[in-house]
C-alpha cells in the first residue's frame, strides 16, 4: 500500500512563504505523476499542482507564478514552494499519488496523505 505522509504546514503572515514536504513509500516519485490538493471549510477540494514522470509541471490558475512543485528522486519526496501565501490559500493540503506515468489534469489520484494545515493571516 502507497503511504504518503505531509509535513511543513503552519501558520504564517499574508506575503510570507512555506515548503509542503510528501514523503512517499511503496512508490517512486519519479515514476508516476504526483499532485497536490487542497480542501478550504466548507468548500470541495481543488488541485493545486501536478508533476509527472517527465517533470512537466502544471499548475492552477490561483497558485501559477506563486507556488512551485518539485520532487527529490534520492529521498522519494515530493515539494509544494509556496510563496506570496495570500489569505485565500487557507486550507488543509494533501499530496497525492496517481500511479501512471502521466497526469490528467486532476483526476485519476488513488492514494492520498492525511494533509497538513496551512493559516494565513491577513
Amino acid at each position: 500500500q502507497v503511504q504518503l505522509v505531509e509535513s511543513g504546514g503552519g501558520s504564517v503572515q499574508a506575503g510570507g512563504s512555506l515548503r509542503l514536504s510528501c514523503a512517499v513509500s511503496r512508490a517512486t516519485v519519479s515514476n508516476y505523476c504526483m499532485g497536490w490538493f487542497r480542501q478550504a471549510p466548507g468548500e470541495e477540494r481543488e488541485g493545486v499542482a501536478t508533476i509527472n514522470s517527465d517533470g512537466i509541471a502544471n499548475y492552477a490558475n490561483s497558485v501559477k507564478d506563486r507556488f512551485t512543485i518539485s520532487r527529490d528522486n534520492a529521498k522519494n519526496t515530493l515539494f509544494l514552494q509556496m510563496n506570496r501565501l495570500k489569505p485565500e490559500d487557507n486550507a488543509m493540503y494533501y499530496c497525492a499519488a496517481r500511479l501512471v506515468k502521466t497526469c490528467s489534469i486532476w483526476l485519476g489520484f488513488k492514494y492520498w496523505g492525511q494533509g497538513t494545515q496551512v493559516t494565513v493571516s491577513s
